[in-house]
């Protein structure tokens, strides 16, 4: 390559991981953590201590016996194992709070409140902004990502920025959109820092707000933008590929308390994706068709 094109390149490189959120500095400069550790430097010619430890020197005397060995010192410090072993019955205190919390929320408005009083999830600390929903309910479909973006977390709003144009372009094109028939939320609803992909906590702590967040929406049909959240609420393991396109049955303890019947739910690429992917579109296209398909075949759609 000329260096012209090396530096478009780089310069297109750049311009995309700031689209997907990589916009915080944590060094000054990279640090490669798989490289080997630098070899300790040994002192040069001339430069050994002064007082060098004198050689063994040979006794004509028997040898002593050996010391007993000194038993080790006793500490007050746990055993390895159990210093190691995760606090499970922390993270089950945290999910039995907020499935608690959340289910005496009986609108969106006081599961907002709840959630945005709620401490169980570190990432409320780094946000800038609670990322709730948007859109109408009761809502003819839901659409589900995995946690706000830059844009998102400045706005307190889901899917605002490149990849929620798109969005909101492909619903368009079925007459569908979140002023009128649809409702758009997130797994998290706090942006995890950098736009990393959220753990296993972060989704345990805030998974009940978003199974009454669901009921309470009560849509036709669920559409899961990405893995993370299709492999979350399927409780599957395929990878997005293997899972899109399909029709599943979703349904949660909240929807069961509410008395409201599984939802029809199918899982498509993340708009986020597509933008870097723009090739997939096409297999995006087919399963927002098969979407308002659905939705057809449940009736029409509901009337503002």
């Amino acid at each position: 390559m000329t260096p012209a094109a090396d530096e478009r390149a780089l310069l297109a490189d750049l311009r995309w991981q700031i689209e997907a959120g990589a916009d915080e500095a944590v060094a000054d400069e990279p640090l490669d953590r798989f490289a080997a550790p630098p070899p300790k430097a040994r002192p040069a010619p001339g430069t050994e201590p002064e007082h060098a430890p004198a050689p063994p020197v040979q006794s004509t005397h028997a040898p002593s016996p050996p010391a007993e060995p000194a038993a080790p010192a006793q500490t007050m410090t746990s055993p390895p194992e159990m210093a190691a072993a995760p606090r499970l019955d922390d993270a089950d205190k945290v999910n039995a709070d907020a499935r608690a919390q959340a289910a005496n929320c009986a609108d969106l408005e006081q599961l907002r409140t709840a959630l945005a009083a709620f401490d169980g999830c570190a990432l409320k600390t780094t946000a800038t902004n609670l990322v709730f929903g948007v859109g109408a309910s009761p809502a003819d479909v839901m659409f589900v990502g995995e946690a706000p973006g830059r844009d998102e977390d400045r706005e307190g709003v889901p899917f605002v920025g490149a990849s929620g144009q798109l969005l909101d372009a492909m619903l368009g094109f079925v007459d569908l959109d979140r002023a009128t028939n649809a409702y758009i939320s997130n797994i998290l609803p706090w942006r995890p820092p950098g736009n990393r992909q959220p753990t296993g906590a972060e989704i345990a702590a805030c998974l009940p707000f978003l199974e009454r967040h669901i009921a309470l929406v009560a849509p036709r049909v669920l559409v899961f933008l990405g893995g993370t959240a299709a492999k979350t609420l399927l409780d599957r393991q395929e990878g997005i590929t293997r899972l899109r396109g399909r029709w599943y049955e979703y349904t949660s303890p909240s929807l069961e308390v509410a008395g409201i019947a599984p939802i029809p739910a199918m899982a498509t690429l993340h708009p986020a994706y597509l933008l870097r992917q723009p090739a997939q579109k096409r297999a995006a296209w087919h399963d927002i068709v098969a979407v308002r398909e659905k939705l057809d075949e449940a009736g029409p759609l509901r009337e503002r």
